[in-house]
């Protein structure tokens, strides 16, 4: 039985970095480090660059206390790429990817550096 390998990747179907699974290879020289994979939630296979895309896939998350940082409130919008601040947590993180939940409100992913991948409210209107 053959083995799978899962990545973490950014998917464009998706808008948010995903775990992929490895499907298969490229043939050619030239094509060494590409490989075909499948994102785990959206189901698209896509053409992927292992060198380049795996590698970038994660955020940096060094050094972002010292950069100007958005407090973080349900009621505030942000961007994907934003360092926020979590006062309730006392932690810094940034923002990997925005989605709308199926109640209609907006969500944001966040990978905090000691909290880990968290998931928050935003744009709540009251």
């Amino acid at each position: 039985m053959a083995r799978v390998k899962n990545v973490e990747v950014f998917c464009p179907n998706c808008n948010a970095v995903r775990k992929m699974e490895l499907t298969g290879e490229v043939s050619g020289a030239e094509n060494e480090t590409k490989r075909w994979a499948k994102c785990k939630k959206c189901k698209q296979t896509m053409l992927i660059d292992i060198a380049e895309d795996v590698k970038d896939a994660k955020m940096s998350l060094e050094g972002i206390e010292n950069e100007d940082c958005t407090v973080y409130a349900p009621t505030k919008s942000f961007s994907v790429g934003e360092s926020i601040y979590h006062q309730n947590w006392d932690d810094f993180g940034k923002v990997v990817s925005k989605e709308t939940m199926s109640s209609g409100q907006s969500a944001i992913s966040v990978e905090f550096q000691k909290s880990g991948m968290k998931k928050l409210i935003e744009s709540l209107t009251i």
